[in-house]
């Protein structure tokens, strides 16, 4: 067992086209306007089986540690982006803010889920359903990844259709 490589999660993509998520708020003409989904990100050591493959937010082999608390942190302004890649492709892309447990003390964090907490229970009954907390993507640290008694800090990449975290193509 161990994190998989840093990917999208192959359930997201199909729950996007389904129209599941919200990452930002909006409205749609003659509606009333919908809130944005909550979008967290918890952080696990490398005995975790978190991979593309991954449904659903779990707290096995979520670190712990001091200002960590189980199921991670919010992620903070959400937006989302578009523009050609590198290839000239056009690409959607999803940025958000940096992210920080301060003070805190946690160690072997090899990676780490982002997932959709508003949707806390399974949607079933549809042709499209999804898990529990439903995951979106898979990020692999490279290595074990601690902080004593400091800010630990997930840095989010640049924003663009060549870099940011969430990008499709």
């Amino acid at each position: 067992m161990a994190v998989g490589t840093s990917a999208i999660c192959g359930t997201f993509k199909r729950e996007i086209l389904a129209g599941i998520h919200f990452l930002t708020a909006h409205t749609r003409t003659g509606s009333s306007a919908i809130s944005a989904d909550t979008i967290k990100i918890a952080m696990f050591t490398n005995s975790s089986s978190i991979d593309a493959d991954t449904t659903g937010y779990t707290t096995g082999n979520e670190v712990s540690g001091t200002n960590y608390t189980a199921g991670g942190n919010t992620l903070a302004s959400i937006t989302i982006g578009l523009g050609d890649n590198s290839s000239s492709v056009p690409t959607a892309f999803v940025d958000c803010a940096d992210t920080t447990w301060s003070s805190s003390t946690i160690s072997n964090a090899r990676g780490a889920l982002i997932y959709n907490s508003t949707l806390s229970t399974a949607g079933t009954g549809s042709t499209t359903n999804h898990a529990a907390d439903p995951s979106v993507a898979v990020i692999n640290f490279g290595g074990d990844k601690s902080s004593s008694a400091g800010d630990f800090t997930i840095q989010m990449p640049a924003n663009d259709a060549n870099s940011a975290l969430i990008r499709i193509a």
